[in-house]
């Protein structure tokens, strides 16, 4: 069984829906307002008229994101409040994309030389398996070597210009039984296997799920601080497997749902099957 998550949880997606900007935006108004809360002046401050400001707080109304009062009195209610900081957390992974992944203010990057290059060489920068690189291919952002570098090194790059072309990674979150069910002896191993073969970085939450993985021959990439690490591998465009443990799945996807990541679900759970040991590995 697999599930994938859509753009519509992409931090981006708010910025494209230009009426949910525009209902965040009057919700912070009222918010800052409440309970008086003058349409003019809201208009004023958001550059709409005082019939859209109207519209707008009647459909917020309608959603039951804005409680009225009486005549002029609106209150945010819980529900908006929760949608406005579903909103604002949207916004925030986006801006914290902008400001570390892609134009990350310091005054020297560090990057991996593709090749031997020479100070005040002017280069490509691209962003490969999580890493920077240097290369005297095109690129979409370019820098200035610092220093004579061989290749396979660090080197550092200073004149950055241009955006950083950067893509997301996908998480494939594996859900598998806990000891209670069988735990490793119940997991459908050629799936896990398939999956594993595909991506680049695992990571495994419970006992019973680094010795799945070790079932199939493949140890962990990471144990501890496994999901911390997938997620963050998967922001510097990363294709990761994390395995999970069924009674830490809700908390993991949870996590990872909020970090606006891509991810699809598999469920490895063997149906009916009371576990057999698997062979060993040597």
């Amino acid at each position: 069984m697999s599930l994938t998550c859509g753009v519509k949880d992409s931090p981006t997606f708010i910025l494209r829906n230009k009426r949910d900007i525009s209902r965040l935006q009057v919700l912070v108004e009222i918010v800052e307002h409440q309970p008086a809360v003058r349409q003019q002046e809201i208009g004023r401050t958001l550059g709409l008229t005082p019939q859209a400001i109207s519209d707008y707080i009647r459909d917020l109304a309608e959603r039951g994101l804005v409680m009225a009062n009486g005549r002029g009195s609106y209150e945010v209610t819980h529900t908006g409040i929760e949608w406005m900081l579903e909103k604002a957390k949207a916004l925030d992974a986006y801006s914290h994309h902008i400001r570390h992944d892609l134009i990350h203010e310091v005054s020297v990057w560090t990057a991996i030389a593709d090749e031997d290059l020479f100070a005040g060489e002017n280069v490509g920068i691209l962003m490969r398996d999580g890493f920077l690189c240097a290369t005297r291919r095109a690129a979409s952002a370019t820098g200035q070597v610092m220093a004579d570098v061989r290749a396979g090194f660090d080197v550092g790059i200073s004149n950055l210009n241009g955006i950083i072309e950067h893509h997301t990674g996908v998480i494939h979150i594996c859900k598998i039984p806990g000891i209670k069910n069988a735990g490793s002896r119940n997991v459908r191993r050629d799936a896990l296997k398939e999956i594993t073969e595909k991506t680049k970085m695992v990571g495994a939450v419970g006992l019973e799920s680094w010795v799945a993985l070790n079932s199939i021959g493949r140890k962990p990439d990471l144990y501890f601080a496994a999901r911390a690490g997938v997620i963050d591998a998967a922001r510097y465009g990363i294709d990761c497997t994390i395995v999970v443990v069924d009674d830490q799945f809700t908390d993991i996807l949870w996590h990872v749902a909020n970090a606006k990541v891509d991810y699809v679900i598999h469920d490895l759970t063997i149906p009916g099957n009371p576990g057999t040991p698997p062979p060993a590995t040597g």
